[in-house]
């Protein structure tokens, strides 16, 4: 069973891990070590119905494009959906975040990816529903062409075309 420590418990704890860091491997090593920890912009809280097949293997597919993934099973979305402001007419199975961004449904990775290079003024980009073909929909080589829209407080606009 473990035990939840105080918080200056784990301000010593983290001091004394720098401490130790620097004096094993120099300010180098620090920097080298703490860097890509303090820049992990590619990890994605994923809010999905903990019985959803589909949903993780979007997740699959996000992993398998390097994203860092973590799974939260929640019994009713809509709250989430609602809370993360996404418009109803966006709304799919799952709803992840990034970054600043929402993400809805099963959006491909290397359209998370520009979302996240670009930067652009939005809440976040959406597949609504569940279309056949999109990443974790996939059947048998059937696939349907789909939109990823992009959806903030400018109104809704075409991000990608998949087809």
């Amino acid at each position: 069973m473990r035990t939840r420590r105080s918080a200056r418990f784990q301000e010593v704890d983290m001091i004394d891990r720098r401490k130790l860091l620097l004096q094993t491997f120099g300010a180098a090593g620090l920097v080298a070590f703490a860097a890509p920890l303090a820049f992990a912009d590619d990890a994605v809280l994923v809010y999905k119905s903990p019985t959803c097949g589909c949903c993780a293997a979007w997740i699959d597919h996000l992993r398998a494009a390097r994203f860092s993934v973590r799974a939260n099973n929640v019994v009713d979305m809509s709250p989430v959906k609602t809370r993360l402001r996404v418009p109803q007419s966006m709304w799919s199975c799952h709803t992840a975040v990034v970054g600043d961004y929402v993400i809805e449904g099963h959006v491909p990775a290397e359209d998370i990816r520009r979302l996240l290079q670009q930067g652009p003024s939005v809440a976040g980009i959406a597949v609504p529903g569940m279309p056949a073909g999109s990443p974790g929909m996939e059947i048998d080589g059937y696939s349907e062409s789909y939109t990823v829209w992009a959806f903030g407080d400018a109104g809704i606009e075409t991000f990608a075309l998949h087809e």
